[in-house]
């Protein structure tokens, strides 16, 4: 489990992280959300002992991560994936700290096999690709096969087989009862590996909660209406009570499903040519609760009469 308490960090006159307060339990995938300059990485990096917090406390199982007297058989962490020595090879980088931890020395083929890297085992590391340093980060993190997996970005550089496995793998680790606490800026795939978030914006915790609640609380599902008979249908829908918002060429319903509005629009004699549910996604909702805390904003460029040049 970890704990965080009142965490704050500051940087001179910037506080990168102000007073939040969050626990990550164990045996569930925790995703850890935020725009780019949130706090994430400082937040894991206190975790870890890399950065003193300003104020507050955070602990791992009860105790600060530093305290630990063998931290790789208590916390695995990928933070930087690259952060090793080019000339070792992907062995002999997981021997030393193997050594340096106490754990015994079979379990280094044990991960490079569990992470796909066994046939390039012998190779320098400085070598490897993005997908490649990646995994070798995450078989550092299991070497000690850990209580507690701390994951910043793990799918970076990686295939889509890559990140389904990584998914596979958060949730593999979760059901053992680990607590396993990843960020990514990936919504489509947080939404199919975390079981509940911790979304911060501007150092401060946004929201902490299941990911279906989430989702319900900050993005809402409506029934899509297309008919050639829009304005008629629109009116009659109105006329119950519906939110009923015209979107292009579509009317976007809330307040009815999608049968109880087909049957509706049929009794009355009109046309449809669709009638779905859209549910509400992850990006959505982050989108909508995050907007005020987007550090960068990026704008649409005004379309020129002189068009594109080719």
């Amino acid at each position: 489990m970890i704990t965080a308490q009142g965490l704050t960090k500051t940087y001179g006159q910037k506080t990168a992280v102000d007073g939040i307060t969050f626990t990550v339990e164990p045996g569930r995938v925790t995703g850890f959300l935020g725009p780019n300059g949130a706090g994430k990485s400082t937040t894991m990096r206190m975790i870890l002992g890399l950065d003193r917090p300003s104020a507050g406390s955070v602990t791992v199982n009860g105790h600060r991560y530093a305290d630990s007297p063998a931290p790789l058989r208590e916390v695995g962490a990928l933070l930087e994936a690259r952060a090793l020595h080019p000339g070792r090879s992907a062995r002999d980088h997981l021997r030393w700290l193997a050594v340096s931890n106490r754990i015994p020395a079979a379990r280094v083929d044990e991960v490079l096999d569990l992470v796909g890297l066994d046939a390039v085992a012998g190779q320098r590391v400085g070598k490897f690709s993005l997908g490649m340093g990646q995994r070798l980060g995450i078989a550092v993190a299991l070497l000690g096969d850990p209580p507690v997996v701390v994951l910043d970005e793990p799918v970076n550089g990686l295939d889509p087989e890559g990140i389904r496995w990584v998914r596979t793998l958060a949730r593999q680790l979760a059901a053992e009862g680990r607590t396993v606490f990843v960020s990514s800026h990936l919504m489509s795939e947080m939404a199919l590996t975390a079981d509940h978030l911790v979304v911060i914006g501007r150092g401060t915790v946004l929201a902490d909660c299941s990911m279906s609640e989430f989702i319900a609380d900050h993005a809402a599902s409506y029934v899509r209406v297309q008919s050639p008979q829009r304005g008629e249908v629109a009116d009659l829908l109105r006329r119950q009570g519906l939110d009923v918002d015209v979107h292009d060429e579509e009317l976007r319903v809330q307040g009815l499903d999608a049968a109880a509005i087909g049957e509706l629009v049929g009794t009355s004699g009109l046309l449809l040519h669709e009638l779905t549910l859209v549910r509400s996604s992850l990006e959505d909702a982050f989108m909508t609760l995050t907007a005020d805390s987007v550090e960068y904003s990026a704008h649409e460029m005004a379309p020129t009469s002189a068009g594109i040049a080719r």
